[in-house]
């Protein structure tokens, strides 16, 4: 795939992964509308991928919000005619006690923002594509989706919602020249997993992480899960009867 003169609307593009993606298709010629609440740091990113004299659109906003999330689309459609790709990356970890204690506004919290907020530009972006007759939508999803992990409940069950989803989508959209790609990365070196104490299996820096990111994308792959190794052990402990996923994955200590 050519992503010169792509139009991406990129959510929670203020750091890691969104941040990364940004710099990466700006400096491949793509048109990026960058979404996330922190406007400096979205200025910020913006004037790096200008170095690349990629075009950007900057959309401070938070993704629960349906109307401004609509807006901001409806915006890079006026300007540039079209949005091409939808990357729904916006997310956070809800890796603090109260979310681990199920407190359910921070439950809902982690669910508003990793899945609605997913809806949210689905829902604003979808109905253009459906009319062109072509595009693509990209959910940055995530291994934790596969089945519950400790102390991850609101993290996965946001994670496997926002999977199914997608996959409904894709179903919805098949015949109507949309492609829709869910990528499941396990854990990678980003502010989302800083300062835990545990070491993360099969860790991945963020550099090394990013080119496997754009190939699922150009190559407009249904489903990607990476690092492989990692990949394979989450996809088998889906078929291990409860008692043995339960035995090894009760072990697990990475969200400490």
């Amino acid at each position: 795939m050519n992503w010169d003169g792509k139009v991406v609307f990129l959510t929670g593009a203020s750091s890691g992964i969104g941040e990364a993606l940004a710099l990466a298709i700006a400096k491949r010629g793509g048109t990026l509308g960058l979404v996330a609440r922190r406007r400096e740091r979205l200025e910020d990113l913006s004037n790096r991928c200008k170095a690349y004299d990629g075009k950007t659109r900057v959309f401070d906003l938070d993704v629960t919000d349906e109307a401004a999330v609509y807006q901001a689309a409806d915006e890079m459609r006026s300007e540039f005619g079209r949005i091409d790709i939808l990357i729904a990356n916006a997310g956070i970890g809800g890796n603090d006690e109260e979310t681990r204690a199920y407190h359910p506004p921070s439950v809902k919290k982690v669910i508003d923002i990793n899945l609605l907020g997913a809806v949210n530009a689905v829902h604003a972006v979808l109905p253009g594509m459906i009319d062109r007759g072509e595009g693509q939508i990209v959910a940055i999803s995530s291994l934790a989706g596969f089945r519950g992990l400790p102390r991850s409940a609101a993290y996965s069950a946001s994670k496997a919602g926002m999977t199914a989803f997608f996959e409904s989508v894709r179903l919805d959209v098949r015949n109507k020249g949309i492609d829709v790609t869910i990528i499941q990365p396990g854990f990678i070196r980003t502010p989302l997993t800083a300062g835990r104490a545990n070491r993360m299996p099969f860790l991945m820096e963020l550099e090394d992480a990013v080119p496997l990111f754009l190939k699922a994308i150009e190559k407009r792959k249904r489903f990607a899960a990476f690092p492989w190794r990692l990949a394979t052990i989450v996809r088998a402990g889906k078929f291990m009867p409860a008692w043995l996923y339960d035995r090894i994955a009760g072990r697990a200590r990475y969200r400490e």
